[in-house]
This record gives C-alpha cells, structure tokens and sequence, in this order.
C-alpha cells in the first residue's frame, strides 16, 4: 500500500544552503532509510543504511543511528547540536538540521504535516493558510465566487480546454476537475517520452510507481551534468536519457510534454511542471492532453493538419537516439520523430507553439517562437469585441527585457482580423506577477520565491512599471498557490480571443528577438505551448480514447453533423450558457480583468533581502 509524503530531506550545502545540485528526499509515513546512496558524491565512509527517520502523519519525527558513525543534529529551536551515537534515537523537529559524517553531508528536514486532531487536516498547508489568513486584507470582488467548483467540462470537450493541477492544502472543492500525474500516466503503456527541465528520479518514481512497468522510457531534460550524473546512475536500465544541443549560449531545455505510445493510439500532454514535487503540489499549474488513433492502413490517409507538421517539426530538432520498440500487433518499430506520422491528428484541438534554439531565416524564421504565434493568429479570424482588446502576459521568470523588444512581442500577440478584414490592432498588455506580499503568505512561504527567479535588475526596470498586475485568484482558490503555469491571451470581459498554455516564460531567449531588419529571429531555449482558438466545434458521436475499454469510446470519430458555429472561449466567470455546444470554458487561474499593482505594491524578485517573517516564521534569504 502506497504511503502519503509527510517530510522531505533538502541537502545544503558546505555553508548550510540549499544545494539545488542534489534532488530532495521525500520521506513517507513510517521508517525512512537515509544513507550512501542519498548523497550526491560517492562516500565509501557512509553506511549504506546510515539513519532511518521515522515520520507520522501527527507531525512528529525521530531519527535513529543505524551506522558505525555518529550524526549530528543541530536544533532550529535554539541552535543546540547533539552528537547521536550508532543505535541510538533522538526526536525532531521542523527545520532540524541533520549532518552525516564523516564527510559532513547536511540535511534540512521539512515537516508537511504537523497536526491532527481527528480531521482531514493538510498539516503545515493548512497551518500556514491560518496564518496568511489573518494577514490577508480581504478586498469586495465580483472575481470572488468559487468558480471552479463549476468548472467540470464534460469529455467530450476536455482536449478544447485545459485543466489545472492538484494542489495541496487547499479544500476539496478547489480542486474540482484538477489533476495529478497519476492521472495522465496511466492505462497499457507500451513507450513513454517525458520531456521536461528538472528532473527529481526519487520524486518521479514513488509518485508514479506505473513507469516502473513501462518496457522503454525516454526522458529529455535540461539538467546540467551533476544531476545528469546523478540521474544516469539511478535510472532503471531501460530508460534512456537525452538533452538536446544546445547551441547558443544561456540557453535551456525547457519544454515540458509527455508523449504515451497505448497499443490503440498516442497520447499527447504539454504541461507547465517540472518533474519534482513541488511543482505537481503546491504550485499553480496547468496540463492540456488529447488521445490520438492510429492512422488505419488500409484507407485513404488523412490530409496533413496544422498540430501534425507543429509535432512533426518540433520532435524532428530534438535529435534523440532512436531506440526500438515492441508493440502489440505491429511488431518492433524504431521510435524516432518520423514515427509520430503514424497517428491520425486530424481532430487535434489546439495548435502547438514551440521555440527551438537557432538563427531562423528564410522558411524558419515563422515556424518558432513569436513568429510562430504571430503567423497563426494572422491566419485567425475573430469576433470584432476583440479590436484593440488587452492582452495578459503571465509566467513565472521575467528576462532581461527592453521596451523595444517588448514592442515586437506585443506586434505578434495583437495579430489577427475580424470577419470584415479589420486588423484587431494593437492590445495593451498587463504582466501578472507575484508580489512579495503573494510569496511571503504563499503556501510554501518564501521558499516559493525559488521557481520565481527573476532578479532585481531585471524586475526594477522603471518601463515595467505600468505593466504589473496582481495574482489574484480567490474564484479558483490559487492566490497562495504561487504560479508556475504561463499563459499568454487576449480578452474582452470574461470572453478570450484566443489562450495559450505554454512553458515559456518572458524572455529573448524563450520567445527569440528578431535580428538583421527582421529577417532572422534568434533563440536560445527549447519550449513549447498549445493555442487554443475559437475553432469550429465539430458534433462527435464518440471520443477517442486510449484508456478506455468501452469500445463505443474507443474508435475514431465517426462521420456526423455538421459543424457548429464557431466556438466561443469564456473564463470560469462567464456568465451565460454553458450548456451551449459552442461555448469552451477555461480555468484562468487568475482574475480577469487583472488588478494593477497599488503604489504600496512591490513586485518579488529573488536576489532581494525581506526581513517580515514568512508564514512559517522564516525571512529571506533563508
């Protein structure tokens, strides 16, 4: 029986700082053995089984010796530091400091549940939330009704939207139709492909036990070579690891997508977190996936479509070594990108917007980044409420921007036409963006503060000004959940024009700069987002799907009506008719229209000293 999470073990630093080189250890419910293998430098001197720490879901803890070599804990209460002998025990703490020697490997230990009285309590969530509460200064708003308690689009309009993630410590209701990574994984897969940042093995492995049983795994990363390391030694033997080239300078593999191989099709997720902890519990976060069939050989292959050439060109760059693969009823097959052009798209929801590093010219220069979205949008036709309408950049790390730069972003997001021809002309843009308030009273305190990382001189620029607005999200529950999710839209009300989910961020090196008199745009990152436009809604019989076993779910779609009238994209506080075959519903986290910044205002940045404690009685830097 699987055991929830109650602590988790962060490794610091010679000087006592977080080491962000080395994954976090989780600790579950009960004995939790702590040793050799645990530190991210081979040290022969430590014990394989150096100490157990047992924790429970009351809060408390203890550690016992299991070594021939003593442990150092020192107190977050008063400093003390006791020496622990082999075979002997001693309780902890919140925040305890625990040091392995020799070798002087040093840990912080994380309680996340501290008390039960009885009740479904979400421990230190739940503590801290009380606390923010009585700090919180509780504004009237027409945004604050518990919208996404509404929020549950029926399947059959599930891949025209997106869902948020599971986050912990909040009540049940705010999770209404989110999900988890348990709950995208899951089914008969044959190959897995995860794509993503930061990788935590340890994390990854325990929250989803179903990748153990997965016969081929390839994970492509943007981790630097002491995690790389690290990872390539605790990897099962069948999983395969790939960073692609980076071939400019400051540049990230950023993207984050899992792509599933079932014997009856693909399925296809482009989300916002990383593969750690945090960011699939305590984080705003949010995940688009549509299920695809496979394309039947013996018809007619279905025309080319927009997502496909999107896939296809994308997976193409990432160059990883092709491996092979069993699959039911088709034998071995190499996986490679030209594989994914054995599944039918036709019916895909969105459009992918992807970056990949490089100088564009020519061709290239409108398949990435901005050019990419503004070359779509320009194809796009929207309702006339549209003109001049605003847009919302919201993300959670801000380059080094300047305003010219800013300009030409702001030229690709205010692209399209209304049905007459009318350009829709330029929107203003709000930037969303934590304040330092946000983060202190956030649910992880100011340790949120470290997947904001936007320095001083990069958020203290005086043209930023006039673009902050705040997170404020109380309809969904989020406003102490920090943002880790980007979106990108334009909106009139409660209406959008278009939506993009996406892992880019604001920079040069996400979205790229145009270069020599436009003709060449450079990037420096991998990224990639789904469009959501306000297509015409086709009637289905059926949806396709990979996991179901009713087969009246599992063909594709059949040949039925009509199309509808083009769909109308709406937040969750749109007032109207859902029930409308047109209208597509989204869980905007956050308020629209968005608040600007007071004067009193001041937006996070994480290289800055705060000295107010924290809801967990911590200042920063910690």
């Amino acid at each position: 029986m699987a055991h929830s999470q109650v602590a988790y073990l962060i490794p610091l630093t010679s000087n006592l700082k977080e080491d962000n080189s080395s994954p976090r250890i989780t600790l579950s419910e009960g004995p939790n053995t702590i040793g050799r293998g645990n530190v991210s430098i081979t040290d022969k001197r430590l014990s394989r089984k150096h100490i157990t720490i047992i924790t429970s879901t009351s809060g408390s803890a203890s550690l016992s010796v299991e070594g021939t070599n003593p442990v150092v804990i020192r107190s977050s209460g008063d400093g003390d530091r006791k020496k622990v002998k082999p075979r002997e025990e001693v309780s902890l703490t919140n925040n305890d400091l625990i040091e392995l020697i020799p070798g002087h490997h040093f840990f912080k230990l994380v309680l996340l549940l501290s008390e039960n009285n009885g009740e479904n309590h979400n421990g230190s969530h739940e503590r801290a939330a009380k606390k923010a509460r009585k700090a919180e200064i509780h504004e009237e708003d027409d945004d604050s009704v518990e919208a996404i308690r509404r929020f549950v689009p029926p399947n059959e309009k599930l891949p025209s939207t997106f869902r948020l993630l599971n986050v912990n410590g909040l009540p049940d209701w705010a999770n209404t139709s989110c999900v988890s990574i348990n709950d995208v994984i899951e089914g008969e897969i044959v190959t897995a492909i995860l794509s993503n940042y930061m990788v935590d093995l340890d994390w990854l492995m325990s929250a989803c036990p179903k990748l153990a049983n997965i016969p081929q795994v390839m994970v492509i990363h943007g981790e630097g070579d002491g995690r790389q390391e690290y990872i390539q030694r605790k990897k099962p033997a069948n999983w395969i690891l790939h960073k692609p080239r980076l071939p400019i300078s400051f540049g990230t593999h950023h993207s984050k997508a899992i792509f599933l191989v079932y014997p009856r099709g693909v399925r296809v997720i482009v989300h916002t977190a990383n593969l750690i902890h945090v960011d699939w519990n305590n984080k705003s976060q949010g995940l688009w996936m549509q299920d695809f069939p496979w394309k039947d050989d013996d018809k007619d292959p279905p025309k080319g479509c927009g997502f496909e050439g999107d896939l296809i060109d994308y997976l193409s760059v990432l160059k990883w070594p092709e491996f092979t693969a069993s699959l039911p009823g088709r034998g071995n097959v190499k996986i490679n990108a030209a594989f994914f052009k054995k599944f039918d798209y036709s019916d895909a929801m969105v459009r992918l917007i992807a970056s990949v590093p490089g100088y564009h010219t020519g061709l290239n220069l409108r398949k990435w980044g901005h050019m990419k979205l503004r070359t779509i949008l320009q194809e796009s036709i929207f309702d006339r409420e549209f003109r001049r309408s605003p847009l919302v950049y919201q993300f959670s790390s801000l380059g080094s921007l300047d305003e010219k730069w800013l300009a030409e972003f702001g030229a690709s997001l205010s692209s399209g036409i209304t049905e007459d021809k009318t350009p829709l002309g330029p929107g203003d843009p709000l930037i969303i963006w934590p304040t330092v308030e946000d983060v202190r009273c956030s649910l992880e305190g100011y340790g949120a503060g470290n997947a904001i990382p936007s320095p001083l001189k990069n958020v203290e620029k005086p043209f930023l000004k006039k673009y902050w607005a705040k997170w404020k999200a109380d309809h969904s529950a989020r406003g102490r959940a920090m943002p880790h999710i980007k979106t990108f839209t334009r909106y009139s009300d409660q209406k959008l024009a278009w939506f993009l989910l996406t892992s880019s961020n604001l920079s040069k090196a996400a979205w790229g700069a145009l270069q020599k008199n436009n003709s060449q745009l450079m990037i420096r990152s991998y990224e990639l987002g789904v469009l959501f436009l306000p297509s015409p809604i086709k009637t289905q019989d059926c949806k396709f799907s990979c996991t179901e076993n009713n087969p009246s779910t599992t063909k594709a779609k059949k040949e039925t009506k009509d199309e509808v009238e083009k769909g109308k994209l709406v937040t969750m506080t749109w007032q109207g008719d859902r029930d409308s075959p047109e209208i597509i519903s989204f869980p905007v986290p956050y308020q629209l229209p968005p608040k600007p910044y007071s004067p009193k205002d001041v937006p996070w940045s994480w290289d800055r000293g705060y000295s107010k404690k924290d809801v967990y009685g911590q200042v920063w830097p910690r």
